[in-house]
């Protein structure tokens, strides 16, 4: 299934994509939450009601129709990992970035949350914006110390997100957060896609196009740490929450890492492509004063 959250007519709801048309879930149904964190949250049983929702008989809106919002508006945590494609860390070491011999997590402030089509600001305090593609996985039950194998049985799907970065900010402070978390920096979507609908997420290719020239090209099969070694680190340390979205590293090709390095501008258009998900795409404009 391909869930989303989407506005039409001043109302945000969470639909279901039935080809070229979005079940809306609540309408469609009240024993049905309203928000994505809530339908998470409802467990399984809440899941096999909207996979058994049919378009016919059902309230439905033109895809082409709605505005495609962030699937989950307000994850309580936005987690991503540094350095984890080979070729990336070359490039990191070339930039003479210290690369550690363990997973590095930053956040992303849930504020930089924005929607997979809506503009990304450049700030008036940064002059180096660079993009990140990412596969993004979204936690899918409550859960703590996840073992690598029991990994998979906590996703509640993949997404696409643009871990977009101010690198000057970034490479100012021992940790990443500031550099990554300007309000709009964080763009995810356009949908939650569920597990069965992927398979196995590590042999997905993901691009990044600038005004469509390709700047980043690779496979999710190039992660240093794959998906379940990443869901059983975090959850050593921590409590994962249905709607928490972990950003699962980018591949070489950043703007940083270019000779010269070739930040984007106001007027640029970024484009992530992830195989069996599809796009996103943000239109790069000046943060209003």
């Amino acid at each position: 299934m391909k869930l989303v959250t989407f506005s039409v007519r001043g109302r945000r709801s969470i639909g279901k994509v039935a080809g070229a048309q979005v079940i809306d879930l609540a309408a469609s149904d009240a024993a049905l939450p309203s928000t994505m964190l809530e339908l998470l949250q409802a467990g399984p049983a809440a899941m096999e009601r909207v996979r058994a929702l049919e378009a016919a008989g059902a309230v439905t809106w033109p895809l082409a129709d709605v505005r495609l919002e962030a699937p989950v508006p307000n994850p309580s945590k936005f987690l991503a990992i540094g350095m984890n494609y080979k070729k990336h860390v070359q490039e990191a070491i070339e930039l003479g970035v210290k690369v550690p011999d363990s997973q590095v997590w930053f956040n992303k402030q849930v504020s930089c949350v924005n929607g997979p089509f809506d503009p990304v600001q450049l700030p008036f305090a940064s002059t180096q914006l660079d993009y990140e593609a990412e596969l993004g996985v979204v936690i899918g039950r409550r859960c703590r110390h996840v073992s690598v194998q029991d990994a998979p049985s906590v996703v509640a799907g993949y997404t696409i997100v643009n871990d977009v970065s101010a690198r000057d900010w970034q490479m100012r402070s021992p940790t990443m957060t500031l550099g990554k978390s300007f309000n709009t920096h964080g763009p995810f979507g356009p949908w939650l896609v569920t597990p069965d609908e992927i398979g196995d997420p590590h042999g997905l290719r993901l691009r990044t196009l600038v005004n469509g020239e390709v700047r980043q090209d690779d496979n999710t099969r190039d992660m240093i740490y794959n998906v379940w070694e990443q869901i059983a680190y975090l959850s050593t340390v921590m409590t994962l929450e249905p709607g928490d979205v972990l950003a699962t590293g980018t591949p070489s090709g950043v703007a940083v890492a270019m000779k010269p390095p070739r930040f984007v501008q106001v007027g640029d258009v970024m484009r992530v492509e992830i195989e069996r998900i599809g796009h996103i795409e943000a239109l790069v404009v000046a943060e209003p004063r």
